[in-house]
């Protein structure tokens, strides 16, 4: 909620100052592009195939986990010392095996997120192109992006940051 506010006072902002200026100002919902875009649904799908055959893999692995898990609770009183040792390691390394594939996969830094970020990163670049070529054309000075507050596009020339260090270094 925050966010919004800070976006609408930014927004406003820009709105004032620049009207003085001359400058345009737009705005775009990259979220509803995003998924408008014909091409996302094809990239979703591929997506969802891939994490499919994770949830599969998971599936066969929780299977494997459980069949010796029930195999040991309901062997170990009829099994020797050394059966029941093996059939402990057998848990254990299905078991470790099974957390390290959700690890893997669905982690932090699990295949899961590079998979969203290889399937989505060619749509995101796309659209950042066409924003960019729409508001070159356009003449547009700044283009904003309402689902994140995200400046999309500026002209290099309404960049005041040396402006504002050389003014912060002089004091």
């Amino acid at each position: 909620m925050r966010s919004i506010f800070f976006f609408a006072f930014i927004a406003l902002a820009f709105n004032f100052s620049f009207a003085a200026d001359g400058m345009r100002v737009a705005h775009i919902d990259s979220k509803l592009v995003f998924e408008g875009y014909k091409g996302t649904k094809k990239a979703q799908e591929e997506y969802d195939r891939q994490v499919a055959k994770w949830e599969q893999q998971a599936n066969l692995l929780q299977k494997e986990l459980a069949f010796v898990k029930e195999r040991l609770e309901k062997q170990s009183l009829m099994i020797s010392d050394e059966q029941k040792r093996e059939l402990d390691a057998e848990y254990a390394r299905r078991d470790a095996e099974l957390k390290n594939f959700i690890e893997k996969i669905y982690g932090r830094n699990g295949e899961l997120l590079s998979e969203n970020e290889k399937v989505s990163a060619p749509i995101i670049a796309l659209i950042k192109k066409a924003v960019n070529e729409i508001a070159l054309s356009e003449g547009y000075d700044y283009v904003l992006d309402r689902a994140t507050g995200a400046v999309l596009f500026w002209k290099n020339e309404n960049d005041i940051t040396q402006k504002v260090l050389d003014y912060l270094n002089s004091r």
